[in-house]
This record gives structure tokens, sequence and C-alpha cells, in this order.
């Protein structure tokens, strides 16, 4: 039987292409990851639709009512009613994060996906589950944000404490992981650790480096915040140096990571420098725990480079080198010029000094230490 298990269904992936700002990626990921005959070593998992009771396990009565209320409606335009119209806009459902028909669907059927790759470890079905159409981790308790509507990793999370005393949370994305350290940071027993950008009027504009939790939970929210630039090596090193302290102090018994891709090189954020092998180096050190671990998704508007980056991340779980010329299939041709799965890094500037990244080893390690 295949240790690895993957959530995946026809109705997922289309349900999925519902979120307006991510219409179609789904669609890339999947295929190449069968492009390269991956799915052979893979066991596939179809998603459990969430019930309101999953779902109200994190999300309020009031955001989930006035998402059902609005299901069937495409967009705001369409609703007569100025009461529904108004709890929408107050539900964060406006601007980044518009209305679409469907939206309660998509956040039972996305919602569902992650619980489900919780239960397969839970189950020990597999010792690594993973759901690329999860890894929504801004949208609030009773509120959408960042093109997030469904906090499916929390929901994830909360499932696995069901039969893990200590879950770790890693969130590789540019943005910081707001609403999961919001929605974990009285717990001791959920640790959250985010590896972001940090800068003045960059989204959320939370993540500093001095937000450690609160009561129970002081210094089990630990906060990476970088500057524009950083490339492989020094993410790779800083990732290692925190993540293998994180371990020591934190003793997780299972990890979940979300897996952003909108840090790597030629994402039209700009932001970061990155490659997939980087952010590949940083999954392999995890993976190298072997403990029950969840990877999923996240950003990434490079849709392209989001397939190449997750397929890449697939492979490493099973064990299973790529080629690296892109293999013929149905979307070949968003793939050119190069056509191929690995690029090198742009010219960007690092402007993460080696001093900066020193004190901020050295504040973690501070914060680390008050752990028993």
């Amino acid at each position: 039987m295949a240790t690895t298990c993957m959530v995946h269904s026809q109705v997922l992936l289309e349900t999925s292409n519902r979120n307006p700002k991510y219409s179609g990626r789904s669609l890339l990921v999947q295929e190449l990851i069968e492009a390269y005959k991956l799915t052979e070593k893979l066991r596939i998992v179809p998603p459990q639709v969430a019930r309101r009771e999953e779902l109200q396990a994190f999300h309020s009565s009031l955001y989930l009512d006035c998402l059902a209320a609005a299901n069937g409606y495409a967009s705001c335009d369409e609703i007569a009613d100025d009461n529904l119209t108004e709890d929408l806009e107050q539900c964060g459902i406006a601007y980044d994060c518009p209305l679409f028909k469907g939206i309660y669907d998509y956040c039972s059927v996305v919602g569902g996906a992650s619980i489900t790759a919780a239960e397969c470890l839970l189950q020990k079905k597999a010792t690594v589950a993973i759901n690329w159409y999860g890894g929504w981790h801004h949208a609030g308790k009773d509120e959408a944000a960042g093109y997030c509507y469904c906090n499916d990793i929390v929901l994830a999370l909360l499932k696995l404490e069901e039969g893990f005393q200590r879950v770790l949370y890693v969130d590789l994305d540019l943005h910081h992981g707001d609403a999961v350290e919001n929605a974990f940071s009285f717990s001791h027993s959920v640790m959250t650790v985010s590896f972001h950008k940090f800068d003045v009027g960059f989204y959320p504009g939370t993540g500093s480096v001095d937000s450690v939790g609160q009561g129970r939970g002081s210094f089990h929210c630990i906060n990476v915040p970088l500057k524009d630039g950083i490339r492989d090596q020094p993410f790779a090193e800083l990732f290692a140096r925190v993540m293998a302290e994180v371990r020591d102090r934190f003793v997780p018994e299972a990890v979940v990571v979300q897996c952003g891709a909108d840090g790597l090189h030629g994402d039209p954020m700009q932001s970061f420098n990155l490659t997939i092998q980087g952010l590949g180096s940083c999954v392999s050190f995890i993976l190298d725990w072997h403990l029950p671990t969840l990877l999923l998704g996240g950003g990434g508007y490079n849709f392209p480079n989001t397939a190449r980056c997750w397929a890449y991340l697939t492979s490493l779980v099973v064990k299973q080198p790529l080629p690296n010329d892109i293999p013929e299939h149905r979307w070949f041709s968003q793939y050119g010029p190069d056509y191929t799965l690995h690029s090198p890094p742009g010219n960007r500037p690092d402007k993460n000094t080696g001093r900066h990244l020193a004190e901020l080893v050295h504040t973690i390690s501070g914060h680390l230490s008050h752990l028993n």
C-alpha cells in the first residue's frame, strides 16, 4: 500500500477552480503531476464534503449562514436583499474576495479535502498526505480575506489534535499565515511557524518576530520575517536552523506544511528569489523527521511555476526523480519558452544581510528557550 495519500477528485478540481483568483491553476497542477506519472506512486483519496458542524469547528455561525444565503448568486449585483449585501461585506465578501456562485459549496468541499487528508494521517492510512487544493491561511473565523474563504488549515489542525498531543504548523508562503496564528495564539498544543515577507504596506502587515502567542500559547507562535530577494541557500540554512530548534523544543507528533509558491522567482509578487529546489530542501528537511506530515498548497500566482513546484514536491515525497524536460501533455505550451521543470533564480538583490539573519536566529532562539 502506498504510504502517501493525495486528496483529489474531479469534483474537487472543478470546485477549486471557482475561486476567481485561482481559476485554472488546479488543472495545471493536477495534470502536470499526472503527466510525470506521479499518481502511480500515490494513493488517490476522494474528499469528503465537510459537514456544517465540521466547518463550525472554526468558522462562526454568522459567517457560514451568510455564505449559505449567498450560495446561489454569482455576484453581489444579483442580490436584491440589502441586508444580505451588507452582511456579505461585513464578512469580507468584497474586493479581493468577491462573491461567486457556489461559495458555500466551495468551502465545504475545499475544507473537507484538508479534513480528509488529516484523517488519512490519524487513521494511519498514510505517513504523508497531500492536498494541493488547500492552504488558505488568511480566512478568519468570521470573514474571508486575502483570496481565502475557508481556513482549511485550521480545520485540519483541529482534526489532527484529536489524535496527536503536539502538532506543528509550518508556513512557507510569501505572506504571513495570520489567521492560522490567530486561531492558535492561546494554544500550547499547536505551534505555528511562519517564514514570510515583512515590510511596510505588505499584506497582511502582521508576523513580526516579536509576535509569539499569548497566555498558555506564549512562545508557541514563531515568526521569521524576511526582506525582499532572499535566495535558496540562505533561506534553506535559516529554515534548517530554526526548525531544528523548534523540533527539539516542541517535540511535535505531527506536522502540517503550507507550501505557498508565491516566493518563487518569476511570481508576479516579485519579492523573494527562490527556486523550487529551495522550497524542496525545506520540505525535505521536514520529511526527514519521519513524522505524520500533511502538505498543503497556498499562494502562487504564476500558475505554471506553481504547478512545477508542487509536482516537484510531490516527487520528493514519493522519492521519484523527475526529468527536467516537461512531459508532453495538454498544457505543455504553458511551460514555454524553456519547457523545463527547473529554472535559475533571477538577479533581484538580496536585502537580507548575514547580520540581519543572524539577529533573527538569535531572537527566535531566545523565544524558543522559554519552552520546557
